[in-house]
């Protein structure tokens, strides 16, 4: 049973921070080695253009999995800066003004872009932050502090507004996985024309159901082999048909296609037989997504592309005003993310919360504060 969700308000925020902690805040590191180290830090005053957020929930996320918490692999925009807050899916209030600000104020609810690029280079200019190659670029618990911990400093143009509507786990969501999810949906373009094929069934691909569903496509598959997340598809009504990997995967599918394959398909796992099936699944003329990110991949690309005029594109987050537009058109479509949470941690537990999410036995976890465990 999916539980009913309630509108949320902007009541409730701790108005008395500084006097309750003394100007110290708790936050959580990763120093690598499968390690969280938890730390006690000033709370940030917001310059010109700044604001600070009360963080009210902020998931953990694939990506800090992979580059951070087994070891420090990341490089470049995944370059992790030893000492730094952890957490790029954040969500929260603002509850203290920096000048300078030009459209949100405090008591805001708000999602947090997790990328802060120059502002001035092409991509930033037209909204892909997350390709800013400037000096400059600082990206959210990798470079400049994140979401895990209770404030956090944020430019305002890095913001996206909450709306009541949705709660701050529906929020900490879009900051990352549903925003990345909905910009390859957009590229390959879902609609009810389209049987649609999902590889990998973590809270990526899980949110790539969910908005495909929502988007009308008329057949979803999927392709996991956790039995967890399995369960979790079904119990959430997002799946028309499931399977494990293995040999006879492939046939199954094109079976249930009537042998022509899938019109869409997202691979979501970066594994190299994932992203080779949903190549091969696609039907001709078909277009494929690839958002799992890390790993390889080998095809052959006459009789799997090129004959079949098959389009593959590559997709990297997205962009603020795709991600405001996602926020609106999530509120109309009536889903909320915050379903694909089967697990919530205060951030004095963050070591589980990402041993757990390591572990890949679940959905998404969240680090969630002040009482927010149920909202």
């Amino acid at each position: 049973m999916i539980k009913a969700h309630k509108t949320h308000t902007r009541e409730g925020t701790d108005k008395k921070m500084c006097d309750q902690c003394n100007g110290k805040m708790l936050g959580a590191m990763l120093p690598g080695d499968s390690t969280v180290k938890l730390a006690e830090f000033d709370i940030p005053k917001p310059g010109h253009g700044q604001v600070l957020v009360k963080t009210m929930a902020s998931t953990i996320c694939g990506s800090d999995i992979r580059a951070i918490y087994r070891e420090h692999t990341g490089k470049g925009a995944e370059g992790y800066i030893d000492g730094m807050v952890a957490g790029h899916e954040p969500c929260g209030q603002i509850v203290e003004e920096g000048p300078g600000l030009k459209r949100f104020k405090k008591g805001d609810r708000v999602i947090v872009y997790h990328i802060s690029g120059c502002g001035v280079c092409h991509d930033c200019r037209m909204g892909y932050q997350i390709s800013c190659s400037s000096e400059h670029r600082a990206a959210y618990g990798w470079q400049r502090d994140g979401g895990m911990a209770q404030y956090m400093l944020c430019d305002e143009r890095d913001l996206v507004a909450l709306p009541d509507e949705l709660s701050y786990c529906d929020g900490a969501q879009v900051a990352c996985g549903f925003g990345t999810v909905y910009e390859a949906i957009e590229k390959i373009g879902v609609s009810g024309n389209d049987a649609v094929l999902v590889v990998g069934l973590g809270p990526v691909g899980l949110a790539t159901l969910m908005l495909a569903k929502a988007m009308g496509a008329n057949k979803l598959i999927g392709v996991e082999v956790l039995d967890e997340r399995i369960e979790l598809a079904k119990k959430l009504g997002l799946v028309d048909h499931v399977f494990k990997p293995g040999e006879g995967t492939l046939e199954e599918i094109l079976k249930i296609t009537g042998g022509n394959g899938v019109e869409k398909a997202i691979d979501c796992s970066a594994n190299e037989a994932g992203r080779t099936l949903s190549i091969r699944a696609t039907r001709p003329w078909g277009k494929i997504a690839f958002v799992g990110e890390g790993g390889t991949t080998s095809f052959n690309p006459s009789p799997d592309i090129i004959h079949g005029q098959k389009t593959i594109y590559g997709s990297w987050v997205t962009s603020l005003w795709r991600m405001e537009d996602l926020v609106e058109r999530i509120v109309r479509w009536g889903i909320h993310p915050e379903d694909l949470i089967t697990h919530r941690f205060k951030l004095e537990d963050a070591d589980k919360a990402y041993s757990l999410m390591a572990g890949g036995h679940c959905g998404k976890v969240a680090v969630v504060f002040d009482g927010t465990e149920n909202a």
